[in-house]
Parts: C-alpha cells; structure tokens; sequence
C-alpha cells in the first residue's frame, strides 16, 4: 500500500533501515507504538528493537507461489484465515496481497514508509485501530480490516479494490472506476489477480 503520506517518525524508521542504523521502539500511553531511529534516553522508554528491517519487495516485481513462499506463508496462515472470515475477505486475496506487498517479511518497509506483511501505511494503521504496525496478527487485522472498506466502497469489484490497496480509492474513483494508469499500480493489479488465482486453485 503506498498511497497515503506517512508520519515523520516511520521516514525515520526507513532511513535508518536502509542506513543499517538502530531502530528502537516505545509505547504512547494510549498503548500505540512507535517507531523511531532516536537512540535510548532521547524517546520516552525506548527500546532497541531486536531483528532486521529490510526493503519491500517492488509493487510489480514478478511473484509466483513456489513451495519457498507457501512456506514463508505458513506462520501467519493461521491470522489470515480469521481475519478472513471475520471480515468476509477471500482467504486466497490476502494471501496474494500480502505475497505481492511483502513476500511474508513482517519487517518489510517500503520507501515511503508503508510497514509490515500488507505494507499498511501509517495513516491507513491508525484509520484501522492497528497500534503496533509491526505485529504481524495486528497488521493483518488491519490489512483485511482495509480490504473490507474497499470492497464495500466499490461493490466488491475485486480488481477496483487491489487498485485502490495500491493507488488509493481516490485515484480509482478519478478514473471512474478504472484501474489508474500508472505503471506501478497496473503491473500490481496484475500480479496480485495472478496470485489469487493460483492461491485460489489451492483451496
């Protein structure tokens, strides 16, 4: 997802990745958490936080499921499912959301600032009562939480709501109801549908 503006301290997060730098973590007192590169002492009880944060793979790199991403899926099988049947989503899309948005990295960052397995963006989190962006069960929770919004929004035009995922549900109704023509939102439509169809033909 990379249509919203992200919030000042999860830029920082992504310089910081990209430089190899620290990440440390602190808690608000309404229980959100941020993310920021300023070190411990300088943000209220922040915590270094352990593990590697690394690129999102690009919007409309190829992707296929291999044995290698249906085993990299597995761990969170379990949090699609649920949230899939909770919000009356198609287990095989999320799927291919999240194939396309992250390759199942609950570290993913993309340049813009958009976090985690769905790649929500800040915004979009907060809009979707996600407060730790990088829980993976609560990112996805938020993801599909998302996916219902949009599939309401446009009648549950399934290639309206991947277009929207990416270009934002603004760019979709500027186009009435097209899929915009930008280059990376057309290639991630497409691979997105590819990928539903063949999670689609493993249910």
């Amino acid at each position: 997802m990379h249509s919203a503006i992200p919030v000042p301290l999860v830029l920082l997060l992504a310089t910081a990745a990209s430089a190899g730098g620290n990440i440390y973590k602190y808690v608000e007192k309404d229980g959100t958490v941020i993310y920021t590169n300023v070190p411990r002492g300088q943000a209220r009880a922040a915590r270094k936080v352990e593990g590697e944060f690394r690129p999102a793979p690009p919007p409309g790199a190829p992707a296929r499921v291999t044995s290698r991403s249906s085993a990299r899926l597995e761990p969170y099988d379990a949090f699609i499912e649920t949230a899939a049947v909770r919000y009356r989503i198609p287990a095989a899309l999320v799927r291919a959301v999240m194939h396309a948005e992250s390759a199942f990295d609950p570290n993913a960052l993309s340049h813009v600032g958009a976090s985690g397995l769905m790649q929500l963006m800040p915004a979009t989190a907060q809009d979707m009562y996600v407060k730790d962006i990088f829980d993976p069960m609560e990112n996805i929770e938020g993801g599909v939480r998302y996916l219902r919004v949009l599939a309401n929004e446009f009648e549950g035009d399934m290639v309206k709501m991947v277009a929207a995922y990416n270009a934002g549900p603004e760019a979709v109704k500027k186009y009435k109801g097209q899929v915009p023509p930008y280059p990376e939102t057309q290639a991630y439509v497409r691979k997105v549908i590819a990928l539903y169809r063949q999670y689609k033909s493993q249910d």
